[in-house]
């Protein structure tokens, strides 16, 4: 995977030097590159050489004078140059495994490479980790990485991720901490196998490791219908102990789920520090919450305005709460509709995994100038939804327009738009 170039920012030393989609960065310096590591290392210089092979398949070396730290202007295709390290586990849990034929390639991609943990957030096991790979971390400095953990339990933990590798978790935990590399932690909580004592187990372990842990996500496990292992959901107990043992420890939180399965209240902001693990749905709804108190909004509207909230079950109690808040400006209606998930299966309930047919049955009978959802419904940069139909299908379907929410974690752009009305 060559370092191609998908764009160039506008006005910047990249465009200036009409550097363009489908162009190739072949070195610096004369250095190749392997990650966007290597390329923002190199870039650092105030003097350096681009060697760039351009579409027309012409080789160019450019000399550039710029700013020390001053950013080139170059968006890659991918964020890692080379082969992507792939994982080796097959988790008990895995959701690429609970996945049927026929979705976007992309999402049958298993990756488990440090790298793209460091630079995009993914989520690592370590058990693919070589000395080659803690030689570059240490002398580079890297981190925060985020690390799945599950268990500190190595033989409970070689069997969840069915990999004998799996059971060095601590002691590679415990490098980071003697090497000063900062970490996040996340956990899928399956019962019967890794709560309960188990979780108390993994937590007293991490607490040890102090600061070096950054913070500490508990995820319940996802089961589709397609899922083969005989695992358990969480259900409304178990998410009660899980909150309650998670209480008792620093920088440890319990996503959004746990709250919503145990009927309590979403904890309020502070809860969740700086929101380190929202991707994983931890704080999500909170933020959510958080930011729409910050708009003001008209009481009024100048003319008829009525619009539906397309949602998951997940979300769905915010989302109702902003909605109630929002039908109190005269002259607007809106309504939530949650889609259930006939694909999945009912267990799942995140935006994220919502699929065209879902939605088309939920919203087909709506009454209302648009539809609000998501756009963690679709593939980024794009309007395609995970079975590989897009959003104009679904247009073409139910007849409605949409407004689609760029900022999962804000209804700044909702709120602005229906300014325009007042």
């Amino acid at each position: 995977m060559p370092a191609a170039v998908n764009s160039v920012i506008k006005n910047s030393i990249a465009d200036e030097l009409e550097i363009a989609r489908g162009d190739v960065v072949l070195a610096i310096d004369g250095c190749k590159l392997s990650d966007m590591i290597d390329y923002n290392f190199f870039c650092k210089s105030e003097c350096l050489t681009l060697e760039i092979k351009k579409k027309s398949g012409q080789i160019e070396q450019i000399e550039i004078e710029k700013d020390f730290d001053e950013d080139l202007g170059i968006v890659f295709e991918s964020a890692v140059f080379d082969r992507v390290k792939p994982c080796l586990n097959h988790c008990i849990f895995c959701f690429v495994d609970q996945q049927p034929e026929g979705l976007r390639e992309t999402l049958y991609v298993k990756d488990d490479d440090y790298r793209l943990s460091y630079l995009q957030g993914t989520y690592i096991t370590l058990t693919n980790l070589t000395d080659k790979d803690r030689e570059r971390i240490k002398k580079l400095h890297l981190g925060p990485f985020y690390v799945s953990i599950h268990t500190t339990n190595p033989d409970l933990r070689c069997k969840m991720l069915r990999n004998p590798n799996a059971g060095m978790a601590l002691e590679n935990l415990k490098w980071f901490r003697k090497n000063k590399i900062p970490f996040h932690a996340q956990i899928v909580l399956c019962p019967g196998i890794n709560d309960g004592k188990e979780l108390e187990r993994t937590l007293n372990d991490l607490a040890e490791l102090k600061n070096t842990v950054l913070s500490t996500a508990i995820v319940p496990v996802g089961i589709t219908q397609f899922r083969k292992e005989g695992l358990k959901q969480v259900d409304k107990a178990c998410a009660e102990r899980t909150i309650d043992i998670a209480s008792r420890y620093k920088r440890v939180c319990c996503s959004d789920e746990f709250f919503l399965l145990a009927e309590r209240e979403i904890p309020p902001a502070k809860y969740y520090g700086n929101f380190a693990q929202l991707e994983d749905g931890v704080g999500a709804i909170r933020l959510l919450l958080e930011d729409f108190k910050m708009y003001k909004l008209p009481k009024k509207l100048n003319k008829t305005l009525r619009f539906a909230f397309a949602t998951s079950y997940a979300a769905c109690s915010a989302i109702e709460y902003i909605a109630t808040k929002l039908n109190k400006i005269q002259n607007l209606t809106c309504s939530v509709h949650p889609v259930k998930s006939d694909y999945w299966g009912k267990d799942i309930t995140v935006a994220g995994l919502i699929t065209t047919d879902d939605l088309i049955r939920t919203i087909k009978n709506i009454d209302a100038d648009f539809v609000v959802i998501p756009s963690v419904m679709l593939r980024p940069y794009s309007e395609d939804f995970l079975d590989g139909k897009n959003l104009d299908y679904v247009r073409k379907m139910t007849g409605m327009d949409f407004f689609v929410v760029q900022n999962i974690y804000s209804m700044g752009e909702l709120a602005e738009y229906i300014k325009t009305f007042a």
